[in-house]
């Protein structure tokens, strides 16, 4: 496993809390930037927040991807609060830090609600994310926050060589959105973007599989354009990259907030599955990411 994508799973970045993992991506642009087929324009600070925005060449389209991951919000009494959808799993091993110091401790259910059992008492508002215990084998690997450290990984891959196009790390997907408005109002009144590849993580179902090729979806709970998934497809048979099929009645992603926004924005979603999606043992196949890889490649260069 290479050791960016390693590096990345072991930083936290529950929902609201990205100021981490994006001070760390910036630094890898500015340290990679010079090796790249293009060096960007990268936008960033306090007009962004935490989000990011790379510009390379005449870009026409956007490949967006999320930063933050599910978690808890400790409460009172030693309760906790879910961010985003996390999968209780009773005994699991959370961390996080407050003013008194780093936190380790275990997750458990009672009567409905989660507690945790750490010896003090945790200050309130204080984020704690699924201890990361990364697990390689037989082609695979597993972890926590594979969503959407995958899709974060894709996308510094395809900077490598893309020669015209946006890359854009977002925040607060897992948790309703919220960055997207601003993000999309900037892209479209400043290069008139008006397509967009969302870059994450999607489920292994009867009809998605490991070790089959990316999953490009043709719906989730929200349904992108018809037109601009039939030149998605007919673009990835070019392509030769193998990939699947996925049509869902659940589900989102980035793409949702670009469907409700008032621009003119047509998008797709093209990942990578999983198992055992927001839990501490997310499983995926590297085939499957380097797929993922090459499509986004070939795609952000010929749509």
């Amino acid at each position: 496993m290479e050791n960016l994508l390693k590096e990345i799973l072991y930083l936290n970045s529950v929902s609201g809390d990205e100021s981490k993992i994006a001070s760390y991506l910036i630094g890898q642009i500015l340290k990679r930037r010079s090796a790249w087929n293009v060096s960007p324009e990268l936008f960033f600070g306090p007009d962004f927040q935490d989000n990011i925005i790379l510009a390379f060449g005449n870009p026409q389209t956007a490949a967006f991807a999320h930063m933050d991951t599910v978690g808890f919000t400790s409460r009172y009494e030693n309760q906790l609060v879910p961010v985003g959808g996390p999968e209780v799993w009773e005994g699991t091993w959370l961390q996080g830090r407050d003013p008194a110091g780093d936190i380790r401790c275990r997750l458990w259910e009672k009567e409905g609600n989660l507690f945790h059992d750490f010896p003090r008492g945790i200050q309130r508002g204080t984020l704690l994310a699924f201890e990361q215990d990364i697990k390689l084998f037989g082609g695979f690997i597993q972890a926590a926050y594979l969503d959407n450290r995958l899709g974060i990984y894709a996308l510094l891959k395809l900077c490598e060589t893309l020669e015209n196009g946006l890359v854009v790390f977002s925040t607060y997907e897992e948790h309703g959105g919220g960055s997207m408005p601003f993000l999309l109002r900037f892209i479209f009144e400043k290069w008139g973007i008006r397509q967009a590849l969302i870059a994450d993580v999607t489920w292994v179902t009867d009809g998605v599989h490991l070790n089959e090729g990316a999953v490009i979806s043709l719906r989730d709970s929200h349904i992108p354009r018809k037109s601009f998934l039939d030149r998605i497809i007919q673009k990835a048979d070019e392509s030769a990259v193998p990939y699947q099929l996925e049509v869902e009645a659940y589900g989102g992603s980035d793409g949702r907030e670009i469907q409700l926004s008032p621009y003119p924005i047509d998008w797709c979603f093209i990942g990578v599955a999983e198992e055992n999606p927001h839990t501490p043992a997310e499983k995926a196949a590297f085939y499957d990411l380097e797929c993922m890889v090459k499509l986004y490649q070939y795609l952000m260069q010929n749509l």
